[in-house]
């Protein structure tokens, strides 16, 4: 292929950041230039295509109804050429660069142990990041911010979502807590909760069932994260919600904390991987999302 053939690719892929960040300086980081060269790559951009693409609005910019079309489009298309460019796909012993996903503690508690010797003898030179789940999740994946989410919700379109395995809620208390073996639903309610903020302040999985029974739970604490709310109940009265897989862990590593059963009208729920569509014939996505899926599978069959 040749160099202005070339060139013109990278002008779409500096287009596709610029439409997806809205912003040329933020657009220049990720692009790995200067903020003056993304300024004349947007100028060249506008006078190919003969449309201004971003218009500014105050700090930011927006997108004209041309720039929408576009995205959109590009969303579809640039995958496809730049693994025609490619040609020879994804090798990933040879790889480097950042694998960013997203998930909780959780995540990296039950599926790290499987996934993440995975990851390091397959592509020593992939480096691993993994972000908490926040507001911004979504967003940080259709603006490419982000490789793959973990999460139990379903997100909306252009999202993918896929499941890898099912889990379900447990309570942990202390181990002099005087609770039986199971929490009825009404002393569920009436006790107090150590609550972990997996989005926002609450726990939406929990939060959403207890309100279709007509029921809402006291947070006498909120840490961000399982293993901080694990540590917060020896020696308290309080209660901790937390996925079976995290807890029957924890609680053979931790003496002073025991598992209750949680009410019989808490369901078990999918846990799933979350990509964005441009992604999905991506050779190195596609490994990765392969890599996930063996991983959750030998997750299920025993434990690490």
């Amino acid at each position: 292929m040749s160099d202005v053939e070339l060139g013109s690719l990278e002008d779409l892929r500096a287009l596709s950041v610029l439409l997806e960040e809205r912003h040329i300086t933020r657009a220049a980081l990720r692009f790995d230039l200067s903020q003056s060269s993304m300024s004349r790559t947007l100028q060249r951009l506008r006078l190919r295509f003969g449309d201004e693409l971003l218009v500014r609005a105050g700090n930011d910019y927006q997108l004209t109804p041309r720039a929408r079309e576009m995205q959109s489009e590009l969303a579809q298309i640039l995958p496809r050429l730049e693994n025609f460019v490619a040609g020879r796909g994804f090798d990933p012993s040879t790889a480097t660069g950042v694998l960013r996903l997203i998930g909780t503690d959780y995540t990296t508690a039950t599926l790290g142990p499987f996934l993440l010797p995975r990851l390091f003898h397959a592509a020593p030179g992939l480096e691993i990041r993994l972000n908490q789940r926040d507001h911004h999740s979504y967003n940080d994946l259709e603006r490419g911010r982000a490789d793959i989410a973990m999460s139990v919700l379903r997100p909306p379109g252009p999202l993918r979502w896929e499941q890898l395995f099912t889990d379900d809620l447990v309570c942990v208390v202390d181990r002099d807590n005087p609770v039986g073996e199971r929490y009825s639903l009404v002393d569920y309610v009436a006790a107090g909760h150590v609550v972990i903020t997996v989005v926002g302040d609450e726990q939406p999985v929990i939060e959403r069932w207890l309100q279709n029974f007509g029921y809402n739970r006291t947070a006498a604490v909120r840490v961000s994260y399982f293993t901080s709310a694990l540590a917060a109940l020896p020696g308290t009265p309080l209660v901790a919600t937390i996925p079976r897989r995290m807890a029957e862990v924890q609680t053979r590593a931790d003496p002073q904390l025991r598992m209750v059963e949680a009410p019989e009208e808490f369901d078990a729920f999918p846990y799933g991987m979350i990509w964005h569509a441009r992604l999905e014939t991506d050779p190195a996505h596609r490994w990765l999302r392969d890599m996930i899926r063996q991983a959750a599978k030998e997750m299920t069959t025993r434990r690490p």
